[in-house]
């Protein structure tokens, strides 16, 4: 039997969009290598990681960065942010020299990061090798705000160095910002488990009617247009996160937020999907060669280029953050339909990231 494999794990809490990424990429890891053990530091919520992940791993509650602090689900709050940030980065030393002792405790031959820079510092510092998978990172995502606020200028220094500094930099398409010496893998998902014909039963909708899935890619949000989904004509909508538990209520499914149906399946199971402009949402979608009605985050510098990435790559339209706030947005939904499929090949770089992060554990721990 060959012998654990620790891997450090260090994902933003910045939404789930990172997690789900890091999910897909560590299982499609430990397919690859089955010894591989992964020890996951965040502060996503432990369910997230037992719900979505097939191989052992042990969750330790710790914030790995700052990411942007969130007003709503389409909108941020920069102020609020710089003053996390200016606690957070002066990563002081007991903390570094505290994680750098424990992720050699642990044995640790690798560390991965979505994006945390407290990974890439603890893993310098314990002397064990990191890659960093992004489609962006917080210093590009910063620099849009310095105009109206020059004190990011600091916190980017700081961010720039450390994510320079990693031994592996993988980038996921949609690619923001290419960076040099990167590599770049297709959009990374995590795959359904469960066929669509199952999942339709088990929501009890039928094999032939048409159904849409609406989400926040997690975020909380207050649905303005709950009554009028309720009698839409010739489809069925599915909104996780809008009730405390399941509910039918005509032409709408209202779910709970952890409704016990894996979210990759209900991507997979519609036949289009609508809501906020996410990382995860938009690799789900892509890798279910649905439509996609999008609602952009106008001040988020990340959603030009999903946006862009979407009209060259996908079957798109976008839905404005006025139509989700006043609850028109249903309207758009025969458009969105009409799109259809997009028939192109489409490949999940999940297991390319992992081919790489394998041949870095390998080359540091001399496995074979």
């Amino acid at each position: 039997m060959a012998r654990p494999v620790p891997i450090a794990v260090f994902v933003s809490p910045h939404g789930y969009g990172h997690a789900a990424r890091t999910c897909a990429i560590i299982q499609a890891l430990f397919e690859l290598e089955p010894a591989a053990r992964f020890e996951v530091f965040t502060l996503v919520p432990e369910w997230f990681f037992l719900d979505s992940l097939a191989c052992p791993f042990r969750y330790h509650i710790l914030r790995t960065d700052v990411g942007l602090v969130q007003t709503t689900a389409l909108a941020e709050d920069p102020h609020a942010t710089l003053a996390l940030l200016e606690d957070f980065l002066l990563f002081k030393d007991d903390l570094v020299d505290r994680l750098a002792t424990e992720l050699r405790d642990l044995s640790c031959g690798l560390m991965l990061a979505d994006i945390s820079p407290l990974g890439i510092a603890a893993a310098r510092h314990a002397g064990i090798p990191s890659a960093l998978i992004e489609n962006f990172t917080w210093d590009w995502i910063y620099g849009a705000y310095l105009d109206a606020y020059p004190a990011f200028e600091g916190p980017i220094a700081v961010l720039t160095r450390l994510f320079e500094a990693a031994d592996l930099r993988i980038q996921t398409e949609p690619v923001c910002r290419p960076v040099a010496g990167a590599v770049t893998v297709p959009p990374v998902s995590r795959t359904p488990r469960t066929g669509r014909d199952e999942v339709r039963r088990r929501l009890a909708i039928p094999a032939e009617a048409r159904m849409v899935l609406v989400t926040m890619g997690g975020t909380p949000w207050q649905h303005a247009s709950l009554a009028r989904l309720e009698t839409f004509s010739h489809v069925i909508f599915v909104i996780p996160g809008a009730a405390d538990s399941p509910e039918r209520r005509g032409s709408l499914v209202a779910l709970p937020h952890r409704s016990g149906h894996y979210h990759p399946d209900l991507v997979h199971a519609s036949d289009a999907i609508v809501g906020k402009l996410g990382y995860s949402t938009l690799a789900e979608t892509y890798a279910a060669a649905v439509p996609f009605g999008y609602a952009p985050r106008p001040t988020f510098r990340e959603s030009a280029p999903l946006a862009s990435f979407i009209g060259n790559r996908m079957a798109g339209l976008e839905v404005t953050p006025e139509e989700l706030y006043s609850g028109s947005w249903p309207a758009r939904v025969p458009e969105l339909l009409a799109l259809g499929r997009p028939t192109a090949r489409r490949e999940n770089g999940a297991r390319a990231a992992a081919r790489l992060l394998l041949g870095l554990l390998r080359g540091s721990a001399n496995l074979g």
